[in-house]
Parts: C-alpha cells; structure tokens; sequence
C-alpha cells in the first residue's frame, strides 16, 4: 500500500513521474490501492513515452476487462516501488538490478519482451571528436577532451535509471571510477527522464546517452545528433516480471501472469515489430520473439508462458 512508502520515497517518485509527465499527483497517491481488476505497473519512461504502453494497457483491456494503471520512472524507481508492495507487474531494463531484485525475493516470472539499443547523441560539431569510436572508446575521448576544452560537457540521467546505469559502466569499462567521473566539474547530472535530459543536453550542447526508443520520440525537438550507434556494449534490452506475491500478499496475482503472457504473445511481438516505422522508418523496439542469442538470453525467457 502507499502508506508503506516513507514520506522521503513518495516525495522522490512524485517529483520524477511529473517530470516525466507520465502521471498525475493524484494518480501517485492512488496507484498502490491493489485490486482483482486494476493491474499495476512500475515502468521504465522509455515505454511510456512512446505511448506503447498506452496501446497495450488498451488491448489488454479489451481482452481481459482489467484496467492497466502504470506510473513511468527510472529502473531504479520502478525497483523501489515494487520492493514497498506498491506494484503488481515491472517492466525494466537492467539486468544487474533485475537479477538482485529477483534475489532478494521480490521478482518473478522474469520474461524478455524485446531490445534496442542505447546511443550517444552530441551536438553536431562534435567536439570530443567520438565519431567513428566504439562506445567505450567514445566516453573515454569525451573524458579527455573535457580536461582541456570547457565546451565538452557530459549530462547524465543521474537518477539510478537504466540508462544511468549503462553510462556507470561505460565509464568503468574505460578504466575510470565513476565517483571521480562524477564530481568533475563538466559532468552534469540531470536527475530527470530521458526527455528532461535530452532537452538540458541540447541546451548545453553537451553530450548524453539515450535509448533508441526515446531519442525517437524527442529528436525532432533537439539539435543533437546521433553519434555512436549500434555498439555491443550499447544493447539494451527489456524485461518484463510480476511482483511475488509471497513478498507482496496483496498484489493481484493473476493479472501479472496474464500481462506477461500478453507482452510475449505473437499479437504483441508483433505490434512491437513495426512500431514506430511509421514516424522514424524503424521501430522503436525489437521484438524478443526469435532473438534470445542477440539479446543473450534463453529461448525459454522469451516464451514459455507463465502458469
């Protein structure tokens, strides 16, 4: 329930999700009251601000006659709220973070719904010059050519997103300690969505990481341009899993299993191979359906059905 929440959470998560624009202040106070037919979800905004989320929770609708409520905060948030019972079903995208939530006994019935691929995006001149590099390559030339060039600036997400949490490895990756990395003084931490960052990364003409998923729905109101693409370290892949209700007494069981089965069903794979071809010529997402060696998983964690 809410009341579980400290004041000092409630306050974190109704400032991201109005940043994000993904709820009302009156949906915050609202979305831990379980029930057998309201489905909760804690997702990451990249879902939500596509609006893939929005058709979905319409289908699902149509099927099962549960109504899907979701609230769109960073991977780390989405975690939280669903370790206070305050969820029914998250939808994430960090592994690491995923498998601990698994093992401290509040995930279940984790199942691998699609990817796509972060990218750095930058201003056009490129300053730090990392096009053409790899992406480790690309956050370790950015480093240096911010030591001597104060045009070079780095905006992070900074709010233990996915996101934030891909960019702390990329930083690791090229040999740096994230806790020097994040004091440096052209280091810009955003503590907001993707579109938040975005729109404060075209404001400094600085450089920043984003999803594929994002960067499509927002490049049109930016100056930024994409400038490290497709990388192996930049896959990033979505999962989706129910809250235990062994952990969670109260959350509605049966509407999670039928929501994973519906996120890896062929109707859903479907819908996520085209969308968004319409309006940026790619989808937003890859379907998980057939990809388990791309996305390093197993087949049985793209479609065994949940029981």
């Amino acid at each position: 329930m809410i009341g579980r929440l400290s004041i000092g959470i409630i306050a974190l998560v109704l400032g991201a999700m109005l940043l994000c624009g993904a709820v009302s202040a009156e949906k915050v106070d609202t979305l831990g009251e379980h029930s057998e037919d309201r489905l909760l979800i804690a997702t990451t905004t990249s879902l939500d601000a596509t609006k893939l989320l929005d058709l979905l929770e319409e289908k699902f609708k149509e099927d099962t006659g549960v109504n899907v409520e979701h609230v769109a905060v960073g991977t780390g948030m989405a975690l939280e709220i669903a370790r206070n019972c305050d969820a029914d079903v998250v939808m994430v995208h960090d592994r690491v973070a995923e498998d601990k939530f698994i093992d401290e006994g509040f995930g279940v019935d984790r199942r691998v719904i699609g990817y796509n691929y972060f990218l750095l995006v930058g201003p056009e001149n490129d300053p730090a010059k990392v096009s053409g590099l790899n992406g480790t390559a690309a956050f370790m030339a950015i480093e240096d050519a911010a030591e001597s060039d104060p045009s070079v600036v780095f905006v992070s997400r900074g709010d233990a997103s996915g996101t934030h949490s891909r960019e702390k490895l990329l930083w690791k990756w090229g040999g740096y300690d994230y806790a020097d990395i994040n004091v440096s003084p052209w280091y810009r931490e955003a503590g907001a969505g993707m579109g938040q960052t975005l729109t404060m990364t075209d404001e400094l003409q600085g450089y920043t990481l984003s999803d594929s998923a994002s960067w499509g729905t927002y490049e049109s109101n930016l100056s930024l341009v994409p400038l490290v693409e497709n990388d192996e370290k930049f896959l990033n892949v979505y999962a989706v899993m129910r809250v235990n209700d062994e952990t969670c007494p109260d959350v509605n069981t049966d509407a999670a299993k039928k929501w994973i089965n519906f996120m890896i069903s062929d109707e859903v794979q479907d819908i996520l191979s085209t969308y968004g071809v319409e309006k940026n010529g790619v989808p937003y997402f890859s379907p998980g359906r057939g990809s388990a060696d791309v996305m390093g998983v197993t087949d049985e964690e793209t479609k065994d059905p949940v029981v």
